[in-house]
């Protein structure tokens, strides 16, 4: 008998991938996933993925939900701020369900990165090794789609603006990740594995502005702010201020090179190179 392998937060950008990997690896009806709104996962449903309602934020329905699950991919949530006791909550009921391989995905470096997004990925990464289950760390870095999903208004002014500085990212996109995810599940030999997780090839925002200029054929410049000014640029377009200085403080730790790593791990997970630059940016700009 095949493990049943359990994703939450399946119907999000990342999580849907994982299951399209899975779907390509196991069949059907040895996957389950745990989901808000289980209408969102019809298609997944007619598939013969097995469909469980469940809500971070309500632990009660989590302990059902992980019911007979072997090997759980925790996504963590997108609510930041909730994050610790969210993911504490699965881990809890992933430990009573008996879960024999947990994998989380986490942030790239999680115990040493400054960036205000690691703190709860860390307390969730302690949280799992207090549990005791056999864990797999899935520390992911950039994404690059945090990039190219959001061009359109530096192709409107010509100009991407930030606060990284001369710092690189090795970002990669969510299906270099998503078949990250996919080759911990499937695969053996993972328990109690920390996978730093970052793409082949780093680059400044300053490059990024290039290929991007490269490729529609007009001119787009980086224009590096202070941290500050950053926030408060982002803040003055509608974005939220809470979330403007995450994403300032997120280029801040690009500029003191905590988004960089050559350990090549997601390629050896993956089992070929990871997308390249201008792939992303070549399907952001066609849709």
């Amino acid at each position: 008998m095949n493990p049943m392998i359990l994703v939450t937060a399946a119907t999000g950008k990342l999580g849907r991938l994982v299951v399209a990997g899975l779907l390509e690896k196991v069949p059907a009806k040895d996957i389950a996933i745990a989901v808000r709104d289980p209408s969102k996962a019809s298609d997944l449903a007619a598939k013969g993925v097995q469909v469980r309602q469940a809500d971070y934020s309500k632990p009660e329905t989590l302990g059902p939900a992980l019911a007979g699950a072997d090997k759980v991919l925790l996504i963590s949530s997108s609510e930041v701020g909730q994050r610790a006791a969210q993911h504490q909550a699965a881990v809890d009921a992933a430990k009573k369900a008996g879960v024999r391989l947990l994998a989380y995905t986490s942030i790239l470096h999680a115990d040493t990165s400054g960036l205000l997004l690691a703190g709860e990925h860390k307390a969730t990464e302690e949280a799992i090794r207090a549990s005791s289950i056999p864990f797999v760390f899935l520390r992911n870095g950039w994404y690059t789609e945090n990039y190219t999903e959001n061009l359109a208004p530096a192709l409107a002014h010509g100009a991407l603006i930030g606060s990284s500085g001369q710092g690189r990212s090795a970002a990669a996109t969510r299906a270099d990740y998503a078949a990250a995810a996919v080759a911990v599940l499937t695969g053996t030999g993972h328990e109690n594995k920390i996978y730093e997780l970052a793409g082949d090839t780093a680059f400044t925002a300053a490059e990024l502005a290039a290929e991007v200029s490269r490729q529609v054929g007009t001119t787009v410049v980086y224009k590096d702010l202070s941290q500050a000014d950053h926030a408060g640029a982002l803040i003055g377009v509608g974005v939220p201020a809470p979330f403007a200085e995450l994403l300032a403080d997120s280029d801040a730790g690009v500029a003191r090179g905590e988004m960089n790593d050559s350990s090549g791990d997601l390629r050896r997970l993956i089992g070929r190179p990871t997308t390249p630059l201008a792939d992303a940016v070549a399907a952001a700009v066609k849709r």
